[in-house]
Parts: structure tokens; sequence; C-alpha cells
């Protein structure tokens, strides 16, 4: 599409991303569709995918877009797929999707082509979903592409719909007592966006759990907490700077760049300044 000659470049692109934003959104489906779903115990499920983007760090150019599957409930990987990337588009708030998306459609679509076997039936991202400044985050915009059930796993509180990190939000974390315990996650329009998450006993910070497409929140819920063997679910633990993605950077590139970051914009998608 060319550019209007009395707009900026950048301008456009921000047009074009709101629209394709907003066709896609349409198609989200934020109930259970699979019959594994319906089991408390999840019984069916056997293979639970994760997909992630790792900076280099000091360079917000080159990164590493991995996807894991683990197998169901023993939660050991059954395949691994990292690859360097050139990551051009530029980042802005609330479509960090259209800078990271792409590389990791791609992941899912080559594991598709090696092992069509091993196809995920779910897959955890690092990221937000429903729970986002439009209702669409990156996890929606996986699962409307992939066409697979999607969950958004955030390490930080998006401050979305008058959430925030006030003295309120900070006492609900002190209530998490236990593994498990969770509480909802209201923004003032009175919808639930999220859960609030304690995943692992021994943690005192949260996950915060977000609805991508074809499940529901407590689904959702129910299934990371069984991914997590610590605060983070495995199939995005597995796929962390400290784990998969540094190693492979590190036997990839010859530069002193050996380690990873969370990438531009990631920390700003999170905790958004006002």
């Amino acid at each position: 599409m060319a550019c209007s000659e009395t707009e900026p470049p950048e301008q456009e692109t921000l047009r074009r991303w709101e629209r394709e934003q907003a066709q896609l959104k349409a198609n989200v489906i934020e109930e259970d569709t699979e019959e594994w779903q319906k089991d408390s115990t999840f019984a069916g499920l056997e293979r639970v995918g994760g997909v992630d983007l790792s900076y280099v760090k000091g360079n917000d150019t080159v990164a590493c877009a991995s996807l894991v599957v683990l197998s169901y409930p023993d939660l050991e990987v059954l395949y691994e797929d990292c690859q360097m990337v050139t990551v051009s588009a530029p980042y802005v708030a609330g479509y960090l999707a259209f800078r990271e998306a792409p590389f990791l459609v791609e992941a899912a679509q080559r594991l598709q082509e090696r092992e069509p076997g091993l196809r995920p039936q779910v897959l955890l991202v690092d990221g937000n979903g429903v729970l986002h400044h439009r209702g669409f985050g990156v996890a929606c915009h996986l699962g409307v592409l992939t066409g697979l059930p999607c969950i958004g796993v955030a390490k930080n509180l998006l401050q979305v719909d008058g959430l925030a990190k006030d003295e309120q939000h900070k006492g609900q974390i002190r209530d998490l007592q236990m593994g498990g315990d969770v509480f909802p996650l209201r923004g003032t329009s009175g919808r639930v966006l999220g859960m609030a998450l304690r995943s692992y006993k021994k943690s005192t910070k949260p996950i915060y759990v977000s609805v991508g497409h074809r499940t529901c929140l407590e689904s959702a819920v129910r299934l990371v907490q069984s991914c997590c063997r610590y605060r983070i679910p495995e199939p995005i633990r597995q796929l962390q700077a400290d784990i998969r993605s540094r190693e492979y950077i590190r036997k990839h590139l010859s530069s002193p760049l050996g380690g990873t970051s969370p990438g531009p914009g990631r920390k700003e998608e999170a905790e958004p300044k006002h």
C-alpha cells in the first residue's frame, strides 16, 4: 500500500495495523473448543507448545525465535526449533504482535512441515491475550493466525482498563497464600480480563493469565497451573533467555553479543508508562 504524500509512513503503517488488528480480533473465540478441555484432568491432551522471541543483548533488530513442544502431563521436550531472525518492524505499544508474531507463525509452520505429528494442541505465549489495550494481544494474534488454542502468560501486569499496581493490587497479591490461588483482573469496564495466579508455592510474584484463542479463562488458568514446576510454566520457561535461546545464540553468533533480553517494548508492553 502506497503511503500518503501528506502523512508520514509510520502513521500509514499504524493505520494499517489498526485495521488488521480489528479484523483479526473479530475471529477470537473465548471459549473451550476441544474435547480435552472438557475433562478436569485434560484427558486427551498430549502436547503443549510454547513460543517466545528473545533479542540479542544490545541489538533490538536481531532475535531468536523459538518454539518448543512438551509432552503432557510429563512436560518432557518432544521438539524444539530456534532460529535467528532480523526484526525490522518498529515497536509500537499495543502492536507488539506485528513486530514478533510473523516469526512465531513461521516456526509453527516449520513444525507442521517437519513433524506434523508433534503439532501442539495448545500454545502458551509469553505475553497477553485479551488482557490488552484493545483486547487483542499477541496470544490472540497467534491463536487466530495458527488456528491453535492459545493462552497468554505475562510476568508483569498490563495496566489497562483501570488495572493498576496500586495498594489494592499489592494486597490481593499478598492474599495469594498457596500455589494455585488466584484473583480476577477486573477492569473498570466490569470485564474480567484475566487472572493473577500464584503458580508456584515458593513464588511471591504472580503470573498473569489471559485468554488468547479457543479457550475459556477457567481452563486456561488450570492448564497453566498444571504446567508449572516453578513460577513460569515449562513450555515458556524452556524458552527464556537463560535456557534454550541463550544457548542457541551462543552457538550461532561468534560475537560477544551472546546474551538475550526481552527486547524493546516488552517492559512497556507489560508496564506502560503513563
